[in-house]
């Protein structure tokens, strides 16, 4: 038998310690939960991120009483930035919840298909995104998707 470990290096800080473009980018992540439709579950999640060219754009979870038929915060943001600006990588990304009256203590981290998105820009763009992941106690930073999705399908596969 043969092991493989996978090691995952997550920088972990409080807001104070961020610089000031991921400080502002994660308050971008943090006003589009404000505008999140999540009548259902109540879990508003907002995401930002930051393009090549500066420009910071935002989006965030829309719910649908078919579940299914909803879509998180990471990928509106991220398809809504490739369409708009579809020659722009995008350097970060910040993501943050609201929940119960309050942004979440623990930071908030895509979903699957969210992770597998993320990756599918990078490879895109040839280039690794900054993952910021916000909760109230800290910040979690990760240098790529690749560190949230270790053993990620992409378009190798399909050679």
């Amino acid at each position: 038998m043969k092991e493989i470990n996978l090691v995952t290096k997550i920088a972990v800080y409080p807001l104070a310690e961020c610089s000031e473009i991921e400080k502002k980018l994660i308050e971008a992540a943090k006003e589009a939960t404000k505008k999140a439709y999540a009548p259902y579950s109540g879990f508003k999640v907002g995401a930002a991120v930051l393009l090549e060219n500066g420009e910071i754009i935002s989006g965030n979870n829309q719910e649908n009483a078919a579940y299914p038929s909803g879509l998180c915060a990471e990928r509106t943001t991220v398809f809504f930035a490739n369409a708009t600006y579809p020659d722009q990588k995008i350097e970060a990304i910040a993501v943050a919840a609201w929940h119960k009256d309050r942004f979440t203590n623990e930071v908030i981290t895509p979903c699957g298909g969210c992770r597998q998105v993320l990756l599918e820009t990078e490879n895109r763009f040839n280039a690794p995104m900054k993952i910021l992941m916000y909760g109230n106690e800290a910040v979690y930073m990760l240098e790529s998707a690749k560190d949230l999705l270790p053993l990620s399908f992409g378009d190798e596969m399909l050679k």
